[in-house]
């Protein structure tokens, strides 16, 4: 029979009341977003797989390279899909949700996925680049990344409203990253109607937005003037840390900046 003396009798007490008195996932960690401008963003979760989705190869971003055990790729546009940009390709698991239709290269045809890769549950929900069915700009697609008791929805170049259908496949959302900046994308107005379709319960992440060194698209100024000055929280680095801790009570749209270090 092991021979306790006190200090362990205390230390062993101490051990139990943590476990009864403190949730489980207090003692973990949630995911971490990181942006790298357009629609570019890592997910890293709690034990430290790394998620990629959208990689481009912009040189006003300066072509950001990373490792990856996981790339998802929304739609075949060459500014979501520089498979290039991950340092460790021939280690990744790419998806992607479309693929060309056998004899007709301009056309493309939805790939359902729904698979559980370590520890993450992603699937991926078809919708269109444009508001005519894809008439103009074709297919896209929405990815769900589920990780640590996180959702997140990342709306790839989504051009239109969702449908009765897509908001019921799509289900709670914790942390929604929109495209904002207009011209081949939702524009400020119409992304806020999307946000109040999904309703997402802690952060909305702008993306896919014109900004200091990017021009092509608008900026977020007239998504951000949907939203009352309190509700919008600005972060100088390209990271989001998404905790345990009880939702806001409102939603929180975070403004991140795509550079890792602060501008010169």
């Amino acid at each position: 029979m092991p021979n306790f003396n006190r200090t362990d009798e205390w230390g062993l007490s101490l051990v139990i009341l943590m476990a009864w008195f403190l949730p489980s996932q207090s003692l973990a960690k949630g995911p971490t977003i990181i942006w790298h401008g357009q629609s570019f963003f890592e997910i890293v979760t709690g034990d430290g797989t790394r998620v990629a989705i959208d990689p481009h190869a912009i040189e006003n971003y300066g072509r950001k390279t990373v490792k990856s055990n996981l790339v998802l790729l929304s739609h075949r546009h060459t500014d979501h899909t520089k498979l290039e940009a991950i340092e460790n390709l021939m280690d990744a698991r790419v998806l992607e949700s479309l693929k060309e239709v056998k004899g007709d290269s301009r056309r493309t045809e939805f790939i359902p996925i729904d698979e559980r890769i370590k520890g993450i549950r992603v699937r991926n929900i078809p919708c269109f680049h444009d508001d005519q069915q894809g008439m103009r700009r074709g297919r896209n697609s929405i990815w769900v990344i589920e990780s640590d008791g996180i959702r997140i929805a990342h709306l790839g170049d989504l051009g239109h409203q969702l449908d009765a259908g897509q908001l019921r496949l799509l289900g709670p959302v914790d942390v929604l990253m929109i495209p904002v900046g207009g011209v081949y994308t939702l524009n400020g107005i119409d992304a806020r109607r999307v946000v109040d379709q999904i309703k997402p319960s802690r952060h909305i992440i702008p993306m896919h937005y014109g900004t200091r060194v990017y021009a092509d698209l608008l900026g977020p100024e007239a998504f951000l003037e949907e939203f009352a000055e309190g509700a919008i929280t600005r972060i100088k680095g390209n990271n989001l840390e998404v905790g345990f801790a009880p939702p806001p009570g409102q939603q929180k749209v975070v403004l991140l900046g795509w550079e890792s270090v602060p501008a010169k």
